[in-house]
């Protein structure tokens, strides 16, 4: 399904759209350029969670785990990869983010997935974010 987004609010809300319908054990892969608005769309999903934290790559330790405390949601956790600065899928595994791939109560996404995508499951959902002119965006779920 393709969406277009005009400005960073409409791709944050976007994405917190999305996060509504979540049950849990799903896994996002994001793919877009550098400024296509995968953080935004990342911190968008995490509002429509719960989270009131905070939210920011995790470029340079790779993986963040936020905790959901919403006692109406089955969902516990969001962990949040960035594979931006990795050299190959073997840094993912070695911080142990393939553990939270098959949990039911958690929602991973992950920036950068295209760098990764060897390692991920096949029920993996890709969202591809291209940059237009100006604050546009194409999103592709």
């Amino acid at each position: 399904m393709q969406h277009l987004t005009t400005n960073e609010k409409q791709t944050f809300n976007l994405a917190k759209k999305i996060a509504k319908k979540l049950k849990g054990g799903e896994i996002i892969g994001l793919i877009g350029n550098l400024g296509a608005g995968k953080t935004i769309f990342t911190k968008g999903l995490a509002a429509g969670l719960g989270i009131e934290q905070t939210v920011n790559s995790p470029t340079f330790i790779l993986m963040k785990v936020y905790p959901i405390r919403n006692l109406n949601s089955d969902i516990k956790n969001l962990i949040h990869i960035d594979a931006y600065r990795i050299k190959s899928e073997q840094d993912i595994i070695a911080i142990g983010a393939q553990e939270y791939f098959a949990r039911p109560d958690t929602v991973v996404i992950i920036e950068w997935a295209d760098k990764i995508k060897k390692i991920l499951p096949k029920k993996t959902r890709f969202v591809n974010i291209k940059n237009k002119e100006g604050d546009k965006r194409i999103i592709n779920i």
